[in-house]
């Protein structure tokens, strides 16, 4: 018997606001405590049979009992088969990558995660992968990408870090499986809430947990989810990469997993007052005459608008950024002025960060230098605005 057959299941298909809120239903097996009690043990002890009364061995091999509930809990918030929780977005990430064939060809976005970029860089031609960089949002780019040469994995992110690129998912999930390559979506951004990348053909998604699905930015944590149908492929893959996590060791401490699932308990209700704000503030600013430009999906004068507001629901999500007009420089001294917006790396928490990415990911950055991120929280929308009113004014007079 698995440690989640002592649970009480739930008889109901719940929708997934429900699912997130009740954590699945799950409560304590001897005193039905809600939540269910943390187990700190690395190790389980076996009976005098030598069995395992709960079927769990070794923290690192399968977790424990906080494990399963987080990544049944995540599974069914996207729809797939099955999640597994990992130590770090990044680690997600690269799991997927380092479980490939040897000699695999990857077809990637120019612009995408700056970590996942770097780990690509680095790492990707030592692995024996042929890494090939195209702009996800050129249809044909990707397309002649993929029919180059024999494609492993095509990996996409919409919006895309730090520039809110939109990628067409269900198209380019198309030219993949045309050309016989699995298809692997980051879906860290939109989250279940915006986004269902397995309904627009995803056969994996990833998210770095650490983000929206924590929320509280006190949690670094990532996830794998397995499409809901089973193919050949997919199997494999998913094999590898669960063998790649119980050899490697990139999981999650007990504790950690604990606020992971506390955190998931209010993505609903926290997405949709971040996506509210992030489109009130995006809106604000569109027009303003200290800014050239605001990149974020939920305008309709955005080049992705179009396929984003297709294939993304109830929102845009919290991220944005802002093209501030004038000398580059001038965009990072607004960052400096800024006194509600925390100057902090990161994004998805309760809490408003903006930052200067082109100055922290250094001159291999994608970002442009005219550029701030903003990662919207929860505060008032009138204080944020009034915040960065201050900020661009403050840093336009010093220009004059």
């Amino acid at each position: 018997m698995t440690n989640s057959e002592k649970f009480t299941p739930w008889t109901t298909r719940y929708r997934p606001e429900t699912r997130a809120a009740q954590g699945d239903g799950w409560r304590g097996p001897d005193t039905g405590a809600v939540p269910p009690p943390v187990s700190l043990a690395a190790t389980y002890a076996r009976d005098a049979e030598y069995r395992l009364p709960g079927g769990l061995a070794y923290l690192r091999d399968q977790g424990g009992p906080g494990y399963e509930q987080v990544e049944n809990v995540v599974a069914g918030l996207e729809g797939g088969a099955g999640a597994l929780v990992f130590s770090s977005g990044m680690a997600a990430a690269t799991a997927v990558f380092q479980v490939l064939p040897g000699g695999s060809r990857v077809v990637v976005p120019r612009t995408m995660y700056f970590g996942l970029t770097k780990w690509l860089t680095e790492f990707g031609p030592q692995r024996g992968l042929e890494v090939v960089h195209v702009p996800m949002d050129d249809l044909d780019a990707v397309a002649a990408a993929v029919s180059a040469a024999p494609t492993a994995l095509v990996w996409a992110e919409s919006p895309a870090n730090p520039t809110w690129t939109v990628t067409d998912v269900a198209a380019v999930g198309e030219i993949a499986h045309r050309a016989g390559a699995l298809f692997g979506v980051d879906n860290t951004v939109p989250t279940p809430v915006h986004s269902r990348p397995f309904e627009l053909g995803a056969d994996v998604v990833m998210h770095s947990g650490t983000k929206y699905l924590n929320g509280h930015t006190d949690v670094v944590a990532g996830f794998l989810v397995l499409a809901p149908e089973r193919t050949e492929a997919r199997a494999t893959l998913w094999e590898r990469l669960q063998l790649h996590r119980r050899l490697t060791g990139p999981l999650l401490g007990p504790l950690e997993t604990y606020l992971l699932m506390r955190g998931i308990r209010t993505l609903f209700p926290r997405m949709r007052q971040i996506s509210a704000t992030a489109q009130a503030l995006a809106e604000h600013f569109a027009a303003h005459p200290l800014v050239s430009r605001v990149a974020y999906p939920g305008l309709p004068t955005d080049p992705g608008h179009t396929v984003a507001a297709r294939q993304m629901t109830g929102g845009f999500s919290g991220m944005l950024s802002l093209h501030v007009a004038g000398d580059w420089q001038r965009s990072l001294r607004v960052a400096q002025h800024c006194r509600l917006f925390i100057r902090a790396t990161s994004l998805g928490g309760v809490e408003s960060l903006i930052e200067h990415r082109y100055t922290f990911e250094g001159p291999d950055s994608t970002a442009p230098k005219d550029m701030v991120r903003l990662s919207i929280g929860l505060e008032n929308p009138a204080d944020l605005v009034a915040d960065l009113e201050e900020a661009l004014e403050r840093a336009a007079k010093e220009d004059r």
